[in-house]
């Protein structure tokens, strides 16, 4: 079978819920990914940053692979072994009391807004079934029904209503908007994306994170991340929140805490928070299983070992200069930050940034557009400083193949 006959496979039997570009991988090995013909390419999507320690990281791959053939699943009914050294690990890691595991970013939003519902009732005083959430516009936190009702995409929310109620959706970045909707007393909690990916990289304003955290204190409101895609050093810090030294009340982790080998997410927060979840309110049968807890923690200790959120910051900072340096009418704005980057893309003679992701594929390279006209950049942390001056030179060679 050739590329085609695997994508004709893919387009008869699997639902047309994406838009792939045209390259069938088969094997992955640090930044590189190969196809079904053999040719090799830089990653510089990381699978939406979940392989931040590289292809089948060989220290993650062995705790998957030990724990595979020991014990896979217990559900919650009874206690394991592995889940009480995961879920000590990743409270000490991050600086919280307790985890909630879950599988997937989508769960961990989830459950972070049944908790903070939970808590606006029981511990807020919020009357019942009255518990607002502040959101904001053009976020990006899975695609379940109650996510897609606090969405402003219309794609993601046409023709999938009913919605669920409660959510109050202001700008992105406009404390001022925040400040006035924070006067209501039945706020229970703000939820943001530090660095908004899917929207395109979108940085907020320096200070915008922690005037944000102050005004929910001063309010009693939860200061609620969502770091499953900014999180686990992509940004140059262990979370994004850190680069402003705020502590979310409660974090929400995914993606690269697994280092992508296996489905693993996690809601951290404190006692307080945590503990007004009672036995029966909550659940998943997978949710902190036994090979999840072991891949998670030999994930988070590469990221510390292999010293990735450094990594991160020194040569996202090589990058974004390197490409605001090249001299092309397609490219608009160059923003990011550690190894969350985009670029803006003008379009030209008819050619979009889907054009010029098929270029780079053809060149060895590929990453993926999102809007249409944003290329996002953010390959595997464990990418050295002379791997990337070779993928910018594709970068390069790319966008002045279109001059």
């Amino acid at each position: 079978m050739n590329t085609q006959d695997f994508i004709t496979r893919e387009e008869k039997y699997g639902a047309h819920n994406y838009h792939p570009l045209p390259v069938v991988l088969e094997k992955g090995k640090g930044i590189y990914v190969w196809d079904v013909e053999g040719k090799k390419y830089f990653d510089f999507l990381s699978a939406y940053s979940a392989v931040n320690q590289g292809h089948c990281h060989p220290k993650i791959i062995a705790a998957m692979q030990n724990q595979a053939n020991q014990l896979t699943l217990t559900s919650r009914a009874f206690y394991a072994s592995a889940l009480g050294e995961y879920e000590e690990y990743i409270c000490n890691y991050f600086g919280y009391d307790k985890v909630l595991p879950m599988n997937t970013g989508a769960e961990g939003d989830e459950t972070a807004l049944k908790l903070c519902r939970k808590w606006a009732y029981t511990k807020k005083g919020i009357p019942e079934n009255q518990a607002k959430i502040i959101v904001c516009e053009e976020n990006f936190h899975g695609r379940t029904i109650t996510i897609i009702s606090m969405s402003t995409d219309p794609l993601a929310k046409k023709d999938f209503g009913p919605y669920t109620p409660g959510f109050i959706c202001i700008p992105y970045n406009d404390l001022d908007a925040l400040e006035k909707e924070l006067e209501d007393p039945n706020v229970a909690g703000f939820l943001v994306e530090p660095i908004q990916g899917e929207a395109g990289v979108f940085v907020p304003d320096e200070g915008y994170l922690r005037k944000a955290y102050d005004l929910c204190k001063a309010k009693n409101v939860l200061f609620i991340a969502d770091e499953v895609q900014t999180g686990i050093a992509r940004t140059g810090k262990l979370l994004a929140s850190d680069h402003e030294g705020i502590r979310p009340d409660v974090l929400i982790l995914g993606k690269a805490l697994s280092g992508g080998a296996y489905p693993v997410s996690a809601v951290l927060a404190d006692d307080e928070i945590m503990l007004c979840i009672k036995p029966g309110e909550h659940g998943s049968t997978f949710g902190g299983n036994p090979v999840a807890a072991k891949v998670a923690i030999a994930a988070l200790e590469v990221v510390k070992e292999e010293k990735l959120a450094e990594n991160a910051d020194r040569l996202g900072k090589i990058f974004r200069k390197e490409l605001s340096d090249i001299k092309s009418d397609m490219i608009g704005i160059v923003r990011g930050k550690g190894l969350l980057n985009a670029v803006v893309v003008t379009p030209k003679n008819g050619k979009t940034a889907w054009d010029v992701c098929v270029a780079m594929k053809e060149n060895g390279l590929i990453a993926k557009p999102t809007h249409d006209h944003i290329i996002r950049f953010a390959p595997p942390l464990v990418i050295t400083e002379d791997e990337q001056y070779e993928a910018i030179e594709i970068i390069k060679k790319t966008f002045k193949e279109f001059e």
